[in-house]
């Protein structure tokens, strides 16, 4: 894990994507996803750094998937800084990011309190 490159605005891992090393991140200028990214679009507009800064409760643009929704309200309740320490743990623990491609074990869920809760325990 590289935890110093955090949470994305829309609620992704940075810090667990495999992507990392060729990824500059959504804040860099140099974001390839900056055109059509509608979460960095929006919070850039309300002059915040990321989606759970905001006081509106959306499922827009990469908020409609469970695994960025679901972090998104984690940080929202327990603060990022906890969401890095679970993510951290629950990698230890097996835990996976991702799988093939971008599909891993936070994202075999439907219901977005059933995400928090395994995120909060690291196991089903």
């Amino acid at each position: 894990m590289k935890r110093e490159l955090g949470i994305a605005r829309c609620g992704l891992a940075c810090c667990l994507c495999s992507e990392n090393d060729t990824c500059s991140g959504c804040s860099s200028d140099a974001c390839l996803d900056k055109e059509w990214c509608e979460n960095r679009s929006c919070s850039i507009s309300k002059a915040i750094s990321h989606c759970y800064q905001c006081p509106e409760s959306c499922q827009k643009g990469l908020l409609a998937q469970i695994k960025p929704y679901g972090f998104t309200l984690f940080v929202k309740r327990y603060g990022v800084e906890k969401l890095l320490d679970c993510l951290e743990r629950n990698e230890q623990k097996g835990v996976v990011y991702h799988r093939e491609g971008f599909h891993g074990d936070y994202d075999d869920f439907e219901d977005v309190e059933e995400l928090i809760a395994f995120i909060l325990a690291g196991e089903k």
